[in-house]
């Protein structure tokens, strides 16, 4: 029976990264995935044009017990990296102003360079990898179908959010037959739900500042039936929020300063119609419900108090729940990387295993970061195994 160097369980961005290093190397390489098409994930990513990567990648854009961890991976393997490749794959791309990057034409054509550097694999698809087992140096993936034998093995199973692409908790349970201890696993980048505000505003968007203990993030909020969304939460949902947050819904301006002056210059003028100049209307009418008096007719102290409703909106860990897997992007939470190697991705606990991309306790922010560092981890994987 043949024996590989390497076998690959799961086809995504990380995994066909690896396999295609890897293949550089002239290793036998093979990729197993229980999908019917490699890079599911990905071909749909970034609304179908696959934020790739983002200058601003660095560990403060990560999340996990130890952020830190991305600094080897993403020192050797950088935006410009990526960037490099898509170039050298004749790929059409766009920069926008935040530095985030895109492909021009569509993710598919991605997948396509991805899957075309790793030709030269076995890829077996449809096929759900069962049980791993060590005996000597040799790794036995049992499948439903046969067993397969490796050198060296590389989980790239991904997480377990978005689970109408087929996802599998069994990378996680690998690592722990192994030893390894995984980080509880929740959504992430997704939506939020609560009851702060009213179903009745849903479909109000407007740009927001988050406040995290000491992290401010400024991005657009959207208002739902069920509670609140947009890529400001999506950022919020990432980020540590077991002790609540606060929303400002007007970061750019002193509130109470601007009321005042409205008092001062034109105190004839209905509170909650001065508010719709800054806010949309049906928010504005929603703050100011009980105070439908002329701004003359106001307290200052009234007006700090208003203020301070609309810029500190507090949103207590009693308040909302992360809306569910089946919507998250990316989950929290994963092996845990104390027992990884931050330079091979290689297991402390097993020679030979390797754990690469979202299976890790890594999660990236919005904007690219999350694919870059399927990509970056999934070479240096494929570099070491």
């Amino acid at each position: 029976m043949k024996i590989y160097d390497i076998i690959i369980i799961g086809a995504g961005a990380a995994g066909l990264s690896a396999a295609a290093t890897a293949l550089i190397r002239e290793k036998a390489v093979a990729l197993i995935d229980m999908g019917n098409a490699p890079a599911r994930k990905l071909s749909i990513s970034g609304g179908g044009k696959c934020n790739f990567t983002n200058l601003a990648v660095s560990s403060s854009k990560y999340f996990g017990n130890n952020p830190n961890f991305v600094n080897g991976v993403i020192n050797k393997i950088s935006p410009q990296y990526f960037i490099n490749w898509i170039e050298k794959h004749g790929l059409e791309f766009e920069k926008k102003s935040s530095g985030q990057y895109f492909c021009a034409t569509n993710a598919k054509d991605i997948v396509s360079a991805m899957k075309n550097d790793a030709r030269n694999a076995d890829i077996i698809l449809n096929s759900t990898v069962l049980d791993i087992e060590k005996n000597a140096d040799i790794f036995y993936i049992k499948t439903k179908e046969k067993i397969f034998m490796s050198k060296s093995v590389i989980i790239a199973t991904g997480g377990i959010s978005y689970p109408a692409l087929g996802v599998s908790d069994f990378g996680y349970k690998i690592a722990k037959k192994f030893g390894h201890k995984i980080i509880p696993i929740r959504p992430a980048l997704c939506a939020i739900s609560t009851k702060v505000f009213p179903s009745n505003l849903a479909g109000i968007s407007l740009k927001v500042e988050i406040n995290i203990e000491n992290e401010k993030i400024n991005d657009f909020m959207l208002i739902t039936h069920f509670g609140i969304g947009g890529p400001v939460i999506y950022r919020t949902t990432a980020r540590n929020i077991e002790k609540g947050f606060k929303i400002n819904l007007l970061p750019d301006i002193n509130i109470f300063e601007w009321l005042k002056n409205f008092k001062n210059t034109e105190g004839k003028k209905n509170l909650g119609n001065i508010l719709s100049y800054k806010l949309p209307k049906r928010l504005a009418k929603w703050l100011s419900k009980d105070m439908q008096k002329n701004i003359a007719d106001y307290k200052d102290i009234e007006l700090k108090n208003l203020s301070k409703k609309i810029s500190n909106i507090e949103i207590s860990k009693d308040k909302f729940n992360l809306y569910n897997l089946q919507s998250a992007e990316v989950v929290r939470g994963g092996v845990s990387t104390e027992q990884i190697s931050p330079k091979t991705m290689e297991s402390k606990l097993c020679s030979g295993l390797f754990f690469t991309g979202e299976v890790l306790d890594i999660t990236g922010d919005l904007g690219g970061f999350n694919i870059h560092w399927a990509f970056a981890s999934g070479r240096i994987a494929g570099e070491n195994a």
